[in-house]
């Protein structure tokens, strides 16, 4: 049977995510429109992209309207780790709530599916363990993290009352702690610093005492998740959680960073920050009995292709800067 191909909006597409999920629509037959305002994504990361005639790309930011013509939207467009998403709070929060208003308009002009990349933070610091779908978060709404947990709720909110008042078909992936190639070095989030601190020799920065716990879910799994959600028929809406139920501690994440690296790196103890969730792991029997989805990579074996990643853009580094 063939494929159908489709015209694909990927917004965020140039960014960690966004970049995977153009190459695997491209390689499923589909016509792609990468857009980015490139605050965190990165050319490079689509670079190899370009000569497929398939494959479009665009500056833009998603706060402004985008009139072009699509059948389907994926809406990744956010900066997702907190160093980048606090460098501009009052900005993470509109490109959540004024992107998604304007990616929905475009949705209902067209009368195209469309799917928001939500996150796990809307659960907040959780109460209840695992996380279900139908937990409602433990969020505060002043703290430094708030532009980007309020501003994925908000985005929510807006999209199912999109969904109840016009009919739109709409889809919500609630992504857990996600890593893979092409994550940004300097991005502060916990696989990619201890990757390049272990990498360098530098003492790995833990956080409090190295307890809190997280469930890390490759990014070719990932993509596999939001791909099934997408392609449900239009009475499944989600929220859906998309990640790996294999919770492990801090501390474990980077032991098992030394190991892998033959690092000698020293593990350091810094204070936690403000909100940092205790605990974080998916439920996602939604997504077994719906899908058909879980995730099939190891960690050990996803982080040895994140660590081959980094030690290629380090050495690539390195030549520039001998060349200088």
């Amino acid at each position: 049977m063939s494929i159908v191909s489709k015209r694909v909006l990927v917004t965020g597409g140039a960014g960690f995510l966004g970049s995977h999920l153009c190459e695997r629509l491209l390689s499923a037959g589909h016509d792609v429109l990468c857009v980015d305002n490139y605050f965190t994504g990165r050319r490079s990361n689509v670079a190899h992209l370009l000569d497929n005639p398939r494959f479009e790309i665009m500056r833009h930011d998603v706060t402004f309207p985008l009139y072009v013509e699509v059948d389907e939207i994926y809406n990744l467009a956010c900066p997702a780790s907190p160093v980048h998403y606090q460098h501009d709070p009052v900005q993470t929060t509109k490109t959540s709530v004024h992107g998604a208003i304007n990616m929905l308009g475009l949705a209902k002009r067209l009368r195209a599916k469309i799917l928001q990349a939500s996150t796990s933070e809307v659960y907040g610091d959780p109460v209840v363990h695992p996380q279900t779908e139908s937990y409602w978060g433990n969020v505060n709404p002043i703290g430094y993290r708030s532009c980007y947990d309020e501003g994925k709720r908000c985005a929510e909110t807006l999209f199912f009352d999109y969904h109840r008042q016009h009919n739109l078909r709409i889809k919500v992936a609630r992504i857990f702690n996600t890593y893979g190639p092409r994550m940004h070095p300097q991005d502060g989030r916990v696989v990619s610093n201890f990757i390049m601190q272990a990498l360098a020799g530098e003492p790995i920065t833990i956080y409090g005492e190295g307890n809190q716990t997280r469930s890390f879910c490759y990014v070719d799994d990932l993509i596999s998740g939001l791909i099934g959600l997408m392609e449900t028929g239009d009475d499944i809406t989600g929220p859906m959680n998309i990640g790996n139920p294999v919770e492990m501690t801090i501390k474990e994440l980077a032991e098992a960073v030394i190991d892998l690296t033959g690092s000698r790196s020293k593990l350091v103890h810094e204070p936690l920050p403000s909100d940092d969730p205790v605990q974080r792991r998916p439920d996602i029997g939604f997504a077994r009995s719906t899908i058909g989805w879980e995730p099939k990579v190891a960690l050990r074996d996803g982080l040895k292709r994140t660590i081959a990643y980094f030690t290629r853009l380090r050495e690539d580094l390195a030549k520039v800067e001998a060349a200088q």
